[in-house]
């Protein structure tokens, strides 16, 4: 079965895709402003969850994926202030189970973030990153 393709809409005409107003939607949710996500980096998360989830991904994958989107690209301190001290913990752990896994879903999320140079300066300092 021949894989749905995300759209950003063209002049006003067509429609941005459902799976982008999904991620939209969820990063608002994050308190993260999906503006400040380049559209580039948001096809490329959109893609990497298609490539994740056999089939389309479902509706409730999107928050977790903002939730990691969110505290890399915000930090600590201020994703704190916005999504209390839970969400922060579970992003963190995540973050260590990463970098010890190597290659997951997560590590690409945040290595998303590296290589578009999205991803706050207290996050690549806490956790040693690099794009080396």
């Amino acid at each position: 079965m021949a894989r749905r393709r995300s759209s950003l809409g063209f002049l006003g005409m067509f429609g941005r895709s459902g799976d982008l107003r999904q991620l939209d939607t969820a990063l608002r949710g994050v308190d993260l402003h999906p503006a400040l996500v380049p559209e580039g980096a948001k096809l490329t998360i959109v893609n990497l969850m298609k490539d994740h989830w056999s089939d389309e991904p479902p509706p409730q994958a999107y928050p977790p994926v903002a939730l990691l989107l969110g505290y890399c690209i915000a930090g600590p301190e201020a994703f704190e202030l916005s999504n209390g001290r839970e969400h922060t913990l579970d992003a963190e752990r995540r973050i260590e189970a990463a970098l010890e896994a190597g290659d997951s879903f997560d590590a690409q999320i945040i290595l998303m973030t590296l290589h578009a140079r999205l991803i706050s300066a207290e996050v690549l300092e806490r956790y040693g990153l690099s794009t080396d």
